[in-house]
């Protein structure tokens, strides 16, 4: 070995040597901070082990980046049943779906706060750091938006940056491209920097000095290190400061659903029926129980019923939003105070202080504050770090770059209350309206009361208009502190503060007034609880006595009270399946189109929407794709069969079925006037959007082959997933299933069921469908060519088929067809019994007679036979026909379970064959249909015997209309 080779080694070696280095020192650190979960400071709180409490959080795949109401979410993601939304592990956001292809670099992942989405982060961090996932990533980077916020005056490099926050990394050359290397930005919401991606230098040197803005701009855009990866979590007002085009993936943190929620609290109660008896507290108030979808109000709601419903508490049982944070301020101070920490600070002054602080900083729209904030709201740097160590669960400090002090409260909630309070109290106390500063001296140098209408009236208008809508519970908490008993309350904390009755007919006249104006559920919502946080029910009661009623049919209802029927439906427990003609009558079409335009947000909010004839036309489509385009959107189900929706109708709901955000699986769009040219608009969808639609039923339309054609050009996709195609007198023939072959042939894996049922697609089009299920890789299971003109002509190529791929065709319907003795013949004989892998053989009308049977009954006792369903009811097949059948019962090999023989010439001569082999204990049959043949009372009553007898596994039997005094039984 030459110098320069032993040196070259050398080098490596000490490379690999500060890698590793550089890797373990990493790993320790962050296990060493990630390892616990901490309440409040982390130098006072009580550390849990993460491993021990984490649950894995449902997260999943929200195709874009988009804005709603941040309580509309949290409200809409309780009543959001599961959908074929695919969960997401917290360890995968970086891997591919099936059907993805496009690399992931950026991942956005957004979420109201107290979701989880730090603590998702948390866990992925640490299970990297100690080896148990992601180990094809060299190094992880976490930069929270709240630290990165104390360093945004400073310039300096990104490798600066990174050498600030983590100096191990000085060792070694980080940025080298054989390390793959992820930075992850926690708390986009919490950032403080302007992010002006448009006008930001474009920088692509690590080395040169810059603001953090543009830093993190370039790497987020992929002008700084380009093959590193990128996750940012954020709430979701601020998403939409990253442009889409930068984020390849956005994914959602789901809360609790109903059975986390009762798992989580058994899990924190360890008192089972003080457990049961906050559970069925919650539940009775359904703003509360939706609330407790997030994870930190179950938290909050835990702490304040294991108080108030255990023994030793007494007093009113928090059943509002304002009553149940109240409560949980009441009892944090009340721990303060058991920890003898008076003499510091009385506890008035501070939570006035604190209210302050939260209004200012709400106002900003931020929930992260540093010491130059709580300056300006007369908070002594000293006070707030004795508070937030005494009271951690209400006001929290921690450390971040160089122990820099930064504030939050625990949740936003927390301090939307605390804000309310501070605008209720200087209302009360003051006579001002800190929502516009305006106060009103009298000539007399005194003040005049300022009427609280206009404290609320700005309260609301300033909540409706602003963008994100995140005052939403400020406006609920400020609405309750109106209330008497809340007042009271409030009283424990502020002295000063003397309850007022006021009379709020007017806040509730003009809430309903704005729910009027505004048809949008994302606002309205939140007004109506805003009417039950002021102990208006009125309106919604009324509603509730119309349905219970079921007198909604013929009511003409206001747009208020059309708005309040969405809003008990929305707030009901089940929304499983919405069906239009529970509000209107069929006979009244122009009705229908009013009702479903009002009620367009429960649609969007239903698994399952019923609509088939109802009277709609084409105009109903375009409200019915905006709620399938819907984010939000829980449909899986649409049926609209027997509705005039035409071409024209077709087209608009295919705009809905084609946007990525559409869910549905299965739309039933059977007998609406659709033809070839509604076909190409469905195609189009399925093209567009092939991953979620499971079933199509077309049947009873004119479609003619040209819309099979169209809907065989979706079908190509190797993305779609369709399974069931139903195109039951469609106008077929063997050109349409010459189309569906060549589709089939590109994407033979998917479907499943295929009918064909009265259409004229006679011998040729069962010989394309031949060559269809000759392919080794077609799944379909059912094929139904019911009346379909086929002939015995086409069953050698059909049973060459079925013997070619014989394990995947289960159910095989040809009744109707003029197959004759000399078809089944061909379907039953051969080397090798074609249709060994059928389950189902429906053979009804078919021209069979006992000669056909005896094809039959000898391929039911091959040993590779597993057909356990024949029905060949209308065929005289005779008593004849009926022994053979008798006979093969008792072979060990036929596995046939249900036989249908209904009119089939069948008298007791051939009853009493089968009777003696039923008593035989060796047949599997366990239905049998005899309706119709010429059967006596006599031999129908042995028959009857049967079911139940221990010598055989008969159970239901069928003879209607086999004599004049017909017996039935199902």
């Amino acid at each position: 070995m030459d110098l320069s080779s032993a040196v070259s080694i050398n080098e490596y070696d000490s490379q690999e040597s500060a890698y590793t280095q550089c890797k373990i020192q990493l790993q320790m650190k962050l296990t060493k901070k990630c390892k616990f979960l901490h309440e409040g400071t982390e130098q006072q709180g009580s550390p849990t082990l993460l491993n021990e409490i984490y649950t894995e959080l449902y997260i999943t795949d929200a195709k874009e980046i988009t804005e709603e109401c941040e309580i509309r979410q949290i409200e809409m993601a309780a009543l959001k049943l599961v959908t074929e939304d695919r969960s997401i592990n917290c360890n995968d956001i970086f891997t591919l779906l099936p059907g993805q292809n496009q690399p992931i670099r950026t991942v956005l992942t957004k979420g109201f706060a107290g979701i989880g989405k730090t603590v998702s982060v948390q866990k992925f961090i640490l299970d990297w750091a100690e080896g148990k996932a992601n180990q094809d990533v060299h190094f992880i980077f976490p930069l929270p938006f709240r630290e990165l916020n104390l360093i945004n005056d400073k310039k300096l490099s990104l490798l600066d940056l990174l050498q600030v926050f983590f100096p191990e990394t000085k060792e070694i050359d980080i940025f080298s491209d054989k390390y793959k290397v992820l930075f992850i930005f926690d708390g986009l919401d919490e950032c403080r920097f302007l992010l002006d991606f448009p006008s930001n230098e474009n920088l692509q040197d690590v080395n040169k000095e810059t603001s953090v803005d543009v830093l993190l701009t370039n790497l987020i855009v992929g002008n700084l290190l380009p093959s590193a990866l990128i996750w940012i979590t954020s709430r979701p007002a601020a998403t939409d400061l990253i442009p889409s085009d930068c984020v390849h993936r956005v994914t959602v943190v789901r809360g609790f659903n109903d059975p986390q929620k009762l798992q989580y609290f058994r899990k924190r109660i360890s008192d089972q029926i003080l457990a049961e008896k906050i559970i069925s507290h919650l539940k009775s108030s359904r703003s509360l129980y939706i609330m407790c979808h997030i994870p930190v109000f179950c938290w909050i709601s835990s702490t304040v019923l294991e108080k108030m419903l255990s023994q030793a508490e007494s007093g009113e049982i928090p059943k509002t939003l304002t009553q149940m944070f109240t409560h949980f301020l009441i009892i944090q101070i009340r721990i303060k105070h058991e920890k003898h920490y008076e003499k510091y600070l009385k506890d008035e002054d501070m939570i006035l202080k604190l209210a302050k602080l939260a209004y200012q900083q709400l106002v900003k729209c931020s929930a992260i504050f540093y010491e130059e904030d709580l300056r300006e709201c007369g908070i002594d740097v000293t006070e707030a770090s004795v508070y937030s160590g005494l009271c951690t669960q209400i006001f929290r400090e921690e450390f971040g770059l160089d122990s820099g002090k930064i504030y939050c409260f625990v949740h936003l909630s927390i301090q939307e209350h605390l804000a309310a309070m501070y605008v209720h109290h200087t209302f009360t106390t003051q006579n001002c309206n800190v929502l516009h500063q305006i106060t009103e001296p009298s000539q007399e140098g005194t003040y005049t009361q300022i009427p609280i209408f206009d404290l609320h009236q700005k309260a609301v208008d300033q909540t409706l208009q602003n963008k994100n809508r995140h005052l939403g519970l400020f406006l609920r908490f400020l609405l309750g502190f109106s209330l008497y008993c809340n007042q009271t309350l409030l009283k424990v904390l502020l002295s000063q503060t003397e309850p007022t009755s006021h009379n709020l007919e007017k806040t509730v006249e003009y809430i309903k007034k704005k729910i009027e104006e505004n048809p949008d559920p994302d606002k309205f919502i939140s007004l109506f609880h805003c009417l039950n946080d002021l102990g208006d029910s009125s309106l919604v009661e009324q509603i509730q006595r119309y349905l219970n009623r079921r007198a909604l049919t013929t009511a003409k209802l206001t747009t208020l009270q059309w708005s309040a029927v969405v809003f008990v439906l929305l707030t009901s427990e089940n929304l499983d399946v919405f069906e239009l003609k529970a509000f209107a009558w069929k006979t009244n079409c122009a009705r229908m189109v009013r009702v479903l335009r009002h009620l367009v947000p429960v649609v969007k909010a239903s698994k399952s929407v019923r609509l088939a004839h109802c009277g709609l036309t084409p105009k109903c489509c375009h409200p019915l794709a905006e709620a399938l385009a819907s984010e939000s959107s829980c449909l899986m189900e649409m049926k609209l069969n027997g509705n005039e929706l035409k071409d024209a109708g077709v087209k608009m709901l295919s705009e809905g079925l084609g946007n990525l955000n559409c869910k549905l699986q299965n739309l039933g769009l059977n007998d609406c006037g659709v033809t070839g040219e509604g076909c190409v608009a469905l195609a189009s969808a399925i093209i567009s959007n092939p991953l979620h639609l499971r079933e199509l039923d077309l049947s009873f339309n004119e479609l003619g082959d040209i819309g099979v054609q169209c809907l065989s050009d979706g079908l190509k996709n190797p993305l779609c997933k369709l399974e069931k195609l139903k195109l039951r007198k469609c106008h077929v023939t063997g050109e349409g299933c010459a189309a569906l072959d060549s589709a089939l042939a590109s994407n033979p894996s998917h479907l499943r069921e295929l009918d064909l049922t009265k259409n004229n697609v006679r011998d040729v089009g069962v010989n394309w469908l031949s060559v269809t299920l000759m392919n080794p890789k077609c799944q379909l299971k059912i094929l139904r060519l019911m009346e379909c003109g086929v002939t015995d002509e086409s069953c050698a190529a059909l049973a060459s088929a079925l013997r070619s791929n014989p394990s995947h065709l289960k159910v095989l319907d040809l009744s109707g067809n003029k197959l004759g003795d000399s078809g089944i013949k061909l379907l039953s004989k051969g080397p090798k019994y074609p249709a060994i892998g059928l389950e189902q053989l429906w053979l009804t009308g078919c021209g069979i007679t006992h000669k056909g049977c005896g094809a039959l009954t000898l391929a039911l006792t091959s040993n590779l036979s597993e057909l356990k369903e024949l029905n060949l009811s209308n065929n005289l097949i005779g008593d004849s026909g009926l022994k053979l059948f008798s006979e093969v019962l008792q072979s060990h090999h036929c596995k046939l379970q249900t036989l249908g023989l209904n009119d089939c010439g069948i008298t007791d001569e051939g009853c009493e064959a089968l009777i003696s082999a039923l008593t035989l204990n060796l047949s599997n049959l366990s239905k049998l249909h005899l309706s119709g043949n010429k059967i006596e009372k006599s031999t129908e009553d042995r028959l009857l015997a049967l079911r139940g007898h221990p010598d055989n596994k008969l159970k239901k039997v069928n003879l209607s209309n086999c004599r004049s005094e017909s017996y039935s039984e199902y």
